[in-house]
């Protein structure tokens, strides 16, 4: 797996703005609807104006004094009045469609997002889930997406109606009263700048807040994923104080946001209202002097409270930005990583599996200030050859066979599947002819009909069924409440240990692949179980390219030849009694009693 590549601002921009791309007529519609909106709120100042100078001023009235109004004037005033419910009736139409519809939007490319980014996460190797914890990436895969999908919708339509609304009261104050517009004016580049310094601080906040968050997220889904064993050991208060120790962390990163945050914001605030009380009382002056009627105050007032509204959306952008861009960075980190394992141009697929697998001087490590976990590894099993892989704890075994199916790439030296090398095959069809059979048995939420199938999506209940018969799983599966409709909760807790593992094993024999690897498959059973499990993988080895790593001497003596794995390498190989003979490595392992 190689690092996350940093991506230029234009490249950002493009990669953010393709995910619009399916929903351009509706974007179109949302910002055709935001520009009918900033327009209808531009025209409310001008028709109050229009009312307080022509129709009441046309009626011989004074603006401040109540008399009989004329029949003219009627017919005005209720013409401006239908003109204006019209109006709203359209407002209401389009912002509907802006909340709704916009929102919609910005929900389907946060799903766009969340389905390329979870594709992305399946396609790396190992490695890199051994760097990760299972929280922050569930922290990236919502939280962070959520934000990202708020700033699609509303960033493109709050910024048109801000400065359309923007730039259109500035002409409207223009043309009523030029130097109090200055005057006002004057106020935003020392707001700008107010508000430059501030979303700086508040972004430092947010991004540290996002990494507190998910930090609280990885201890929160450590401890529950493992609260057999917390409870077990009474642990629960030492993993409380682990958890109120990251809660802690993330309550103070919030703090620092909110202060930023509630400084800028009441900042801006403030600045508003400034500008209220300078057009209050400069334009009072200037009624005073003559040079501003009453109406075009009045026009003058609504136009600064519309001018306090597109600041307020180009606030609420700033804040929208601060998370959506925080919430894009950590996605394009994530997506940034390239796959270290990945098909090579024009890879084969794999095709009529004999089983022969060879390994050609390999060598393999972890990371490259790591000493080598293997070295110089020559080893060839044959097509249909059961062969057990014994040694000490540590020296190498699970990662040997973890090299078959690619799960991690060698680090020199290469392996070949019937004369080719696994590197020019391509990595799905190379997976789908070897089967894994593991020590810690992971089954999924749901059915027992939804577990064995997984081997093979396609397959019908009747063939699910016959591979649990060949498993040895059939009898206790319909002894359960529902049988194969059985739901077995989380990570198959409804089961014990042997049944869990013979589900695996129905699932493979439901892949049936021509290859099997078993990673000390019974292990940690209890000996009937052992019994039951190894029947079972005994009936699934026949007529397959089977490596076992053993650990015990019933599944030793049943392999058709051992091989002894040490640190130095590989350093017997033979079938029990030659081994026992050769009194080496194997011998002494047995006599010593030693987990193989």
């Amino acid at each position: 797996m190689t690092g996350p590549v940093a991506l230029p601002v234009l490249a950002r921009l493009k990669l953010f703005a393709s995910y619009y791309r399916p929903y351009r007529r509706i974007l179109t519609l949302d910002l055709l609807c935001a520009f009918v909106v900033a327009g209808i709120t531009l025209i409310f100042p001008l028709c109050a104006g229009y009312v307080t100078r022509t129709v009441l001023g046309g009626a011989g009235l004074n603006p401040i004094e109540f008399g009989e109004v004329g029949p003219q004037a009627l017919s005005d005033l209720t013409r401006v009045g239908l003109f204006m419910l019209g109006l709203v009736a359209l407002h209401l139409v389009c912002n509907t469609f802006v909340d709704y519809q916009g929102h919609i939007m910005g929900t389907r490319m946060e799903g766009d997002m969340r389905r390329d980014l979870f594709r992305h996460l399946q396609a790396l190797p190992y490695g890199f889930y051994d760097a990760q914890r299972t929280g922050h990436l569930m922290s990236r895969l919502t939280n962070d997406l959520y934000h990202i999908g708020e700033l699609a919708h509303h960033g493109p339509e709050d910024l048109l109606i801000a400065l359309l609304k923007f730039v259109g009261v500035f002409v409207i104050l223009a043309s009523i009263n030029v130097k109090l517009t200055l005057l006002l004016f004057a106020f935003l580049p020392v707001m700008a700048l107010y508000a430059v310094f501030f979303n700086l601080r508040m972004n430092a906040a947010l991004m540290q807040s996002r990494a507190r968050i998910a930090d609280v997220n990885a201890q929160a889904e450590d401890t529950l994923a493992g609260i057999r064993v917390v409870q077990s050991f009474t642990g629960e208060a030492t993993e409380q104080r682990r958890f109120e120790a990251e809660n802690a962390r993330f309550v103070d990163s919030r703090r620092a946001e909110y202060r930023a945050e509630a400084y800028f914001y009441q900042g801006m605030t403030a600045f508003s209202q400034l500008m209220l009380i300078a057009v209050l009382a400069f334009g009072g002056l200037a009624i005073l002097r003559g040079t501003l009627r009453l109406d075009e105050l009045v026009t003058y007032l609504l136009c600064v409270g519309l001018l306090l509204e597109p600041v307020s959306r180009l606030v609420n952008i700033s804040r929208l930005l601060q998370e959506g861009v925080t919430g894009f960075e950590r996605f394009l980190e994530l997506m940034a990583v390239v796959p270290s394992i990945q098909d090579a141009p024009q890879a084969l697929e794999l095709q009529g599996v004999r089983g022969e697998i060879e390994f050609q001087h390999v060598t393999f490590q972890y990371g490259p200030d790591l000493p080598p976990a293997l070295q110089g590894i020559n080893l060839r099993i044959r097509a249909g050859e059961y062969v057990a892989l014994v040694g000490a704890s540590g020296v190498g075994k699970s990662t040997l066979c973890a090299l078959i199916p690619r799960f991690y790439e060698v680090s020199g030296g290469r392996i070949l599947l019937d004369g080719t090398p696994i590197t020019a095959l391509t990595l799905a069809s190379l997976r789908r002819q070897i089967g894994v059979v593991q020590q810690d048995v992971y089954l999924f939420a749901g059915t027992v009909l939804d577990n064995i199938r997984y081997g093979r999506p396609d397959a019908g209940e009747a063939e699910i069924v016959e591979a649990a018969r060949q498993a040895g799983a059939h009898d206790f599966i319909e002894a359960l409440p529902h049988g194969y409709h059985t739901d077995i909760g989380q990570r198959g807790v409804k089961l014990s240990g042997g049944q869990k593992q013979r589900l695996s094993i129905a699932r493979v024999f439901l892949k049936n692949p021509p290859v099997l690897i078993f990673d000390e498959a019974t292990s940690a059973l209890d000996n009937e179980s052992e019994a039951l499990v190894q029947a079972s993988l005994e009936n699934l080895a026949r007529q397959r390219t089977t490596l076992v790593i053993a650990h015990r001497l019933s599944t030793v003596r049943n392999a058709g030849r051992i091989v002894v794995l040490t640190e130095a390498g590989l350093s017997e190989q033979g079938t029990h009694a030659e081994l026992m003979a050769l009194g080496g490595v194997y011998a002494r392992l047995q006599a010593t009693g030693l987990r193989l």
